[in-house]
Protein backbone atom coordinates (compact mmCIF):
# COMPACT_ATOMS: atom_id res chain seq x y z
CA UNK A 1 0.00 0.00 0.00
CA UNK A 2 1.64 3.49 -1.07
CA UNK A 3 2.33 5.41 1.70
CA UNK A 4 0.16 8.24 0.79
CA UNK A 5 -3.11 6.35 1.08
CA UNK A 6 -1.89 4.29 4.27
CA UNK A 7 -4.44 4.95 7.20
CA UNK A 8 -2.76 3.57 9.78
CA UNK A 9 0.59 4.88 8.86
CA UNK A 10 -0.52 8.34 8.86
CA UNK A 11 -2.69 7.34 12.73
CA UNK A 12 0.96 6.56 14.07
CA UNK A 13 2.72 9.73 12.79
CA UNK A 14 -0.07 11.88 14.55
CA UNK A 15 -0.32 9.84 17.45
CA UNK A 16 4.28 10.41 17.56
CA UNK A 17 3.79 13.93 17.13
CA UNK A 18 0.47 15.20 18.86
CA UNK A 19 -0.22 14.69 22.34
CA UNK A 20 -3.10 17.07 22.50
CA UNK A 21 -6.78 14.99 21.92
CA UNK A 22 -7.82 18.70 20.90
CA UNK A 23 -5.34 18.81 18.36
CA UNK A 24 -5.99 15.01 17.00
CA UNK A 25 -9.91 15.75 17.24
CA UNK A 26 -8.95 19.15 15.09
CA UNK A 27 -7.01 16.70 12.50
CA UNK A 28 -10.13 14.00 12.35
CA UNK A 29 -12.43 16.68 11.76
CA UNK A 30 -10.56 17.64 8.57
CA UNK A 31 -9.64 14.16 7.50
CA UNK A 32 -13.81 13.31 7.54
CA UNK A 33 -14.78 16.42 5.75
CA UNK A 34 -11.61 15.67 2.98
CA UNK A 35 -12.77 12.15 2.75
CA UNK A 36 -16.32 13.56 1.81
CA UNK A 37 -15.34 15.99 -0.58
CA UNK A 38 -12.92 13.28 -2.25
CA UNK A 39 -16.25 10.94 -2.59
CA UNK A 40 -18.30 13.70 -4.18
CA UNK A 41 -15.07 14.46 -6.64
CA UNK A 42 -14.52 11.37 -7.63
CA UNK A 43 -11.23 11.64 -6.17
CA UNK A 44 -9.26 9.20 -3.84
CA UNK A 45 -10.67 9.66 -0.02
CA UNK A 46 -7.92 7.64 1.47
CA UNK A 47 -4.98 10.02 -0.03
CA UNK A 48 -7.27 12.87 0.79
CA UNK A 49 -8.07 11.74 4.22
CA UNK A 50 -4.28 11.23 5.00
CA UNK A 51 -3.80 14.45 3.99
CA UNK A 52 -6.61 16.08 6.16
CA UNK A 53 -5.34 13.70 9.32
CA UNK A 54 -1.43 14.83 8.82
CA UNK A 55 -1.98 18.64 7.73
CA UNK A 56 -1.61 19.85 11.55
CA UNK A 57 0.85 16.93 12.57
CA UNK A 58 3.78 19.05 13.52
CA UNK A 59 1.91 22.18 14.95
CA UNK A 60 2.95 21.22 18.70
CA UNK A 61 6.21 20.84 17.85
CA UNK A 62 6.32 23.79 15.26
CA UNK A 63 3.96 26.33 17.05
CA UNK A 64 4.64 29.85 15.20
CA UNK A 65 4.44 30.71 11.36
CA UNK A 66 7.88 30.51 10.83
CA UNK A 67 7.99 27.14 11.83
CA UNK A 68 4.70 25.66 10.70
CA UNK A 69 3.88 23.54 8.52
CA UNK A 70 7.31 23.98 6.90
CA UNK A 71 9.41 22.53 9.34
CA UNK A 72 7.07 19.56 9.95
CA UNK A 73 7.74 18.80 5.86
CA UNK A 74 10.88 17.11 6.09
CA UNK A 75 9.92 14.60 8.53
CA UNK A 76 7.12 13.72 5.71
CA UNK A 77 9.54 13.47 3.33
CA UNK A 78 11.45 11.54 5.05
CA UNK A 79 8.63 9.14 5.95
CA UNK A 80 8.08 8.73 2.25
CA UNK A 81 5.40 11.06 1.54
CA UNK A 82 5.31 12.20 -2.00
CA UNK A 83 6.04 15.23 -3.58
CA UNK A 84 2.17 16.02 -4.37
CA UNK A 85 0.77 15.25 -0.58
CA UNK A 86 3.28 17.32 1.45
CA UNK A 87 3.07 20.56 -1.54
CA UNK A 88 -1.32 20.34 -0.09
CA UNK A 89 -0.10 20.61 3.44
CA UNK A 90 2.48 24.00 2.70
CA UNK A 91 0.00 25.21 0.83
CA UNK A 92 -3.12 25.20 3.40
CA UNK A 93 -0.88 27.66 4.99
CA UNK A 94 -0.89 30.89 3.45
CA UNK A 95 2.50 32.04 4.78
CA UNK A 96 4.18 29.50 2.93
CA UNK A 97 3.74 31.05 -0.26
CA UNK A 98 2.95 27.72 -1.76
CA UNK A 99 -0.48 28.79 -4.12
CA UNK A 100 -3.00 26.18 -4.01
CA UNK A 101 -3.55 24.96 -7.93
CA UNK A 102 -5.15 21.59 -7.16
CA UNK A 103 -8.11 20.75 -5.88
CA UNK A 104 -6.87 18.69 -3.34
CA UNK A 105 -5.10 21.72 -1.50
CA UNK A 106 -8.03 23.96 -2.57
CA UNK A 107 -10.17 21.75 -0.60
CA UNK A 108 -7.57 21.41 2.47
CA UNK A 109 -7.76 25.06 2.98
CA UNK A 110 -11.15 24.82 2.69
CA UNK A 111 -11.86 22.42 5.55
CA UNK A 112 -8.96 23.08 8.12
CA UNK A 113 -10.88 26.84 9.30
CA UNK A 114 -14.31 25.61 8.81
CA UNK A 115 -13.93 22.73 10.89
CA UNK A 116 -12.64 23.95 13.89
CA UNK A 117 -15.49 26.87 13.78
CA UNK A 118 -17.95 23.57 12.97
CA UNK A 119 -16.24 21.77 16.30
CA UNK A 120 -16.61 25.40 18.24
CA UNK A 121 -20.40 25.48 17.31
CA UNK A 122 -21.28 22.24 18.27
CA UNK A 123 -19.49 22.08 21.61
CA UNK A 124 -22.25 24.95 22.38
CA UNK A 125 -25.28 22.97 21.15
CA UNK A 126 -27.27 20.93 23.26
CA UNK A 127 -27.55 18.51 19.74
CA UNK A 128 -23.49 19.38 18.77
CA UNK A 129 -23.72 18.95 15.02
CA UNK A 130 -27.68 17.34 14.82
CA UNK A 131 -29.74 19.84 13.22
CA UNK A 132 -26.95 22.53 12.52
CA UNK A 133 -28.27 24.83 9.68
CA UNK A 134 -26.22 27.41 7.97
CA UNK A 135 -27.67 30.31 9.05
CA UNK A 136 -27.03 29.36 12.41
CA UNK A 137 -23.25 28.91 11.84
CA UNK A 138 -23.41 32.27 9.82
CA UNK A 139 -24.56 34.03 12.92
CA UNK A 140 -21.61 32.74 14.80
CA UNK A 141 -19.63 33.65 12.11
CA UNK A 142 -20.55 37.25 13.21
CA UNK A 143 -19.79 37.32 16.41
CA UNK A 144 -16.21 38.24 16.53
CA UNK A 145 -15.63 37.03 20.41
CA UNK A 146 -16.86 33.45 19.62
CA UNK A 147 -14.11 31.14 18.63
CA UNK A 148 -12.07 34.41 17.95
CA UNK A 149 -8.74 32.30 16.57
CA UNK A 150 -10.63 31.19 13.74
CA UNK A 151 -9.95 33.05 10.32
CA UNK A 152 -13.13 34.03 9.67
CA UNK A 153 -11.54 35.39 6.08
CA UNK A 154 -10.15 32.01 5.30
CA UNK A 155 -14.10 30.25 6.11
CA UNK A 156 -14.96 32.46 3.33
CA UNK A 157 -12.06 32.51 1.01
CA UNK A 158 -11.96 28.63 1.25
CA UNK A 159 -15.77 28.33 0.11
CA UNK A 160 -14.77 30.63 -2.73
CA UNK A 161 -11.86 29.33 -3.65
CA UNK A 162 -13.55 25.29 -3.92
CA UNK A 163 -16.45 26.92 -5.90
CA UNK A 164 -19.09 26.74 -3.25
CA UNK A 165 -21.50 28.92 -1.42
CA UNK A 166 -20.80 29.37 1.93
CA UNK A 167 -24.09 27.82 2.92
CA UNK A 168 -23.32 24.58 1.16
CA UNK A 169 -19.94 24.35 2.52
CA UNK A 170 -21.31 24.57 6.02
CA UNK A 171 -23.94 21.82 5.28
CA UNK A 172 -21.34 19.62 3.60
CA UNK A 173 -18.48 19.87 6.40
CA UNK A 174 -21.08 19.20 9.10
CA UNK A 175 -22.38 16.11 7.31
CA UNK A 176 -19.16 14.70 7.26
CA UNK A 177 -18.29 15.45 10.86
CA UNK A 178 -21.82 14.62 12.73
CA UNK A 179 -21.50 10.79 12.58
CA UNK A 180 -18.46 11.42 14.28
CA UNK A 181 -19.43 13.58 16.82
CA UNK A 182 -18.86 11.28 19.45
CA UNK A 183 -15.25 10.81 18.38
CA UNK A 184 -15.12 14.39 17.78
CA UNK A 185 -15.84 14.97 21.59
CA UNK A 186 -19.09 16.59 20.43
CA UNK A 187 -22.75 16.04 22.25
CA UNK A 188 -24.48 13.37 20.21
CA UNK A 189 -28.03 14.92 20.18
Amino acid sequence: MPIETDRAAAEALLQEWVASDALRRHCRAVELAMRAYAEDLGEDPEAWGCVGLLHDFDWERHPSLEQHPQDGEPALAAAGYPDWFRRAILSHADHTGVIRETPLEKHLFACDELCGFLHACGLVRPTGLVGITPKSVKKKLKDKRFAANVSRADVRAGAEEIGSTLDDHITRVAAALEPASAELGLPTG
